[in-house]
């Protein structure tokens, strides 16, 4: 994964055309959005390979069927691990169908994508739409196994760092503690405080993010397993769909329920 801490967004501030509009490309793998920010909230998602998403307290892999609502104002940045195709749904605040302002993941329905893909195309419909598009969002679900929260303390970003970048990293936290100057205890603890996990399930959780980008890439299963430290694919496997569900060949195949 890419180092992320250090940036100076660009910010993009102008009223929209229409309170709601959607627009669709196509990115070579590697293409890269540099730090930006918007006055208005953002939907995105692709219909084939995989984009990791950076904010400052967050990173979020999205594969087919998971999409990312960055909240108005939020500074983000994105990378195409994959060749993508990725949609963007851009919205007004009057149009928002919702009020919070914190960026989260949600499942991406047949019929959403459609819907996208269709307004995408032009502005004729739009006014048909708009309603539905609207109704599909507030019942969409929260996708789980996207996203991973960043820490703010200092010394715990040095150690993500090092993770962010090779996550079969397998030293403990006494080590990391040596290294950055704090008991393990004291790292625990800002951990869970800033973050919502200990630091065992935090590695956890970037080795499934990292998972799905190379699932998505068609990495094999037992390859990945390999360069993310696992003893064998069983013991893989046995994590990835205790944490997300079903097995890592059925999840990104696999139709939102």
């Amino acid at each position: 994964m890419d180092q992320i801490w250090c940036h100076r967004p660009e910010s993009t501030q102008r009223t929209l055309e229409r309170p709601i509009r959607a627009t669709s490309h196509e990115y070579d793998a590697g293409a890269r959005q540099r730090w930006r920010s918007h006055d208005h909230a953002q939907l995105i998602f692709t219909t084939s390979g995989v984009l990791r998403v950076t904010t400052s307290f967050g990173v979020w892999t999205l594969g087919p069927h998971r999409a990312l609502w960055i909240a108005p104002l939020v500074d983000y940045e994105w990378i195409a691990t994959s060749a993508a195709r990725m949609h963007s749904v851009y919205f007004e605040p009057q149009a928002s169908p919702w009020p919070e302002s914190e960026c989260h993941a949600v499942t991406v329905s047949s019929l959403l994508r459609e819907l996208v893909a269709a307004m995408a195309e032009g502005r004729e419909r739009d006014a048909l739409i708009t309603p539905l598009l609207l109704s599909e969002m507030r019942d969409s679900r929260e996708a789980s196994g996207a996203g991973l929260p960043l820490p703010l303390d200092r010394r715990l970003r040095q150690i993500c760092d090092v993770l962010l970048a090779d996550p079969a990293n397998g030293d403990s936290l006494s080590i990391w503690g040596e290294r950055v100057g704090a008991s393990e205890r004291t790292l625990a603890r800002l951990f869970k405080d800033e973050t919502g996990l200990t630091f065992g399930h935090w590695r956890q959780q970037l080795r499934i993010v990292e998972a799905v980008s190379k699932l998505a890439r068609g990495v094999r299963v037992a390859e990945i397993a390999a360069e993310l430290g696992y003893a064998n694919s069983s013991a893989f496997i046995t994590m990835f769909r205790k944490t997300m569900g079903e097995t890592p060949q059925r999840y990104l195949k696999s139709e939102p329920r």
